[in-house]
C-alpha cells in the first residue's frame, strides 16, 4: 500500500459517538499507517428500525467534537446528505466518485459486524470497493471471522502490529485485513440509558462529547420517553 491517501472510514449511528468507536479508528489507523480516518454519522441504517435518537446534526456535530482531539480524524456529512439508506456499496461509490481508488479506502468495521457482511447490500462486490479493516470486539475475536466466512479467506490478512504495515502493494486488489486488539466495551444503548438517569458519563464519552450532550438535553427522559 503506498504511504500516500490512505482514508479509512468509521461510519454509525454514532448516537452518541464515544470512546469505543474511537479505540477502533485508533487500532486501524496505527495498523495500517492510515493518513486520515472520516467519522461518518449514518443517515438511515439500513439494519435498524427505529430511528437515531438524536438529530443527524446533533450526531455530527459530536462527531466534530470528537474529532478534536486528533488531526487524523475529520467528521463527514457524506450519509446524512442522502435521503437513500446508509449503504455501505453506495457511499464507497461516492468516495469513489470523489476521485479516491478503491485501494486508497479503508473501510474499519468491528468483528461482531462483520460477522454479518453475508446481509449486507450488494454483497460480495461490495468488498471490492475498498480494503476492508475488522478489528476484533469485545466477545468477537477476529479469529471467529476466518471460520465463520471461509468464503473470504483468501481475502483475508492478518495484522499483528505495526511491522506489517507497507507489505501490501498498493494497486493490490481490496483485502480483509484482521486485527486482533483490545477494544473499550462500550454501547450507545448503554450510554442512552446512563444518561436517562442521570449517571455520570465519564471514561465512556469525550469530555467534550458528555458537554454537548448535557447542553443540548439529549437523551433526557421526558415524561416517560426519552427526549432528543
Amino acid at each position: 500500500m503506498s504511504t500516500v491517501n490512505r482514508i479509512g472510514i468509521l461510519g454509525g449511528r454514532f448516537d452518541p459517538i464515544h470512546l469505543g468507536h474511537l479505540g477502533i479508528a485508533e487500532i486501524a489507523r496505527r495498523a495500517l499507517a492510515l493518513d486520515r480516518v472520516l467519522l461518518m454519522p449514518s443517515r438511515i441504517s439500513p439494519h435498524r428500525t427505529a430511528p437515531a435518537r438524536a438529530t443527524d446534526g446533533d450526531r455530527l456535530a459530536m462527531a466534530a467534537l470528537a474529532a478534536r482531539a486528533d488531526a487524523c480524524l475529520s467528521p463527514c456529512d457524506l450519509e446524512l446528505t442522502s435521503d437513500a439508506p446508509s449503504y455501505t456499496s453506495v457511499t464507497l461509490g461516492r468516495l469513489r466518485d470523489r476521485g479516491h481508488r478503491c485501494t486508497q479506502l479503508f473501510f474499519i468495521v468491528g468483528a461482531d459486524a462483520f460477522a454479518e457482511i453475508a446481509t449486507w447490500h450488494e454483497y460480495p462486490t461490495v468488498l471490492d470497493g475498498a480494503h476492508f479493516v475488522v478489528v476484533s470486539r469485545p466477545g468477537h475475536p477476529v479469529a471467529d471471522i476466518v471460520a465463520r466466512l471461509p468464503d473470504l479467506r483468501d481475502r483475508m490478512r492478518r495484522i499483528a502490529d505495526d511491522s506489517d504495515v507497507g507489505t501490501v502493494d498498493a494497486d493490490s486488489v481490496p483485502a480483509v485485513f484482521l486485527i486482533d486488539a483490545a477494544t473499550p466495551d462500550i454501547s450507545s444503548t448503554d450510554i442512552r440509558a446512563r444518561v436517562a438517569r442521570g449517571a455520570p458519563l465519564a471514561g465512556l464519552v469525550p469530555a467534550n462529547v458528555a458537554a454537548y450532550i448535557t447542553h443540548h438535553r439529549l437523551y433526557e427522559m421526558r415524561s416517560g420517553k426519552q427526549h432528543a
